[in-house]
């Protein structure tokens, strides 16, 4: 029973990322096209990935939660609220994302060093350079989201016509034009963090050369098996 148990978890978070991956493109797509649906369905997605785990385990409480969480949403887009609320994800995501990783770095495993055990086992922060590394790049994506975080409100916020301040007549501190505010919020959040990651997989396969890497697919992978080990910590040490 508990073998089971273990596969449909498994399955479960390998749905959750290939999920996950169709979110941008939804959200991306309800940008271009001024549709709802594709916000409600975006947002629907996300529902359903961070859920889907528990949802696996075919418990009534978040069987529950979610169809609840689904009727709300309904209702917002009734309201023509479903854009509003997609466009401000971003904002929530990065900002929580920053905390993430930033309360780990007071602590002996930071985030990163999390990731390399997930997914490389707990000897690799042993090998010369690795442990600094993990620090090093715990500190850079902390940065980086909670720069990111402030970006998006401000633009959200203060955007020309569709910003928050706009729409409930009240003048923005800071006129952000209409164009570069919509590019950001609905496609540049995306492209950023997707390059920032790709370059510092190709800049640690460079720094760490003397080391062997998993693949890109392989890594990734490996991450979405092993994400619990990233909230609960896996009791390595980083110093």
């Amino acid at each position: 029973m508990t073998s089971l148990s273990q596969a449909h978890e498994l399955a479960a978070r390998r749905s959750a990322l290939l999920l996950l991956l169709a979110y941008p493109l939804l959200a991306i797509a309800g940008a271009v096209t001024h549709r709802q649906i594709f916000a409600l369905l975006a947002l629907a997605l996300l529902l359903t990935v961070l859920l889907l785990p528990r949802l696996a385990a075919r418990r009534p409480l978040p069987w529950a939660v979610w169809l609840a969480s689904l009727s709300g949403l309904l209702l917002l887009s009734l309201h023509g609220l479903a854009g509003l609320l997609l466009e401000a994800v971003p904002v929530l995501v990065n900002a929580v994302l920053a905390c993430w990783f930033g309360r780990t770095l007071g602590t002996s495993e930071p985030l990163v060093a999390r990731f390399i055990v997930a997914i490389e086992g707990a000897g690799r922060l042993q090998l010369p350079g690795v442990a600094r590394y993990a620090r090093q790049l715990t500190w850079f994506w902390t940065l980086l989201l909670a720069a990111q975080a402030l970006l998006l409100l401000v633009l959200l916020l203060c955007a020309d016509h569709s910003g928050l301040l706009a729409r409930f007549g009240f003048a923005a501190p800071v006129r952000v034009p209409e164009r570069w505010a919509a590019a950001w919020l609905r496609l540049g959040c995306y492209v950023l963090l997707g390059v920032a990651f790709l370059l510092e997989y190709g800049y640690r396969r460079w720094r760490l050369r003397h080391l062997d890497h998993p693949g890109l697919r392989e890594m990734l992978l490996r991450l979405a098996l092993h994400w619990p080990q990233l909230v609960r910590g896996n009791g390595a040490v980083a110093s």
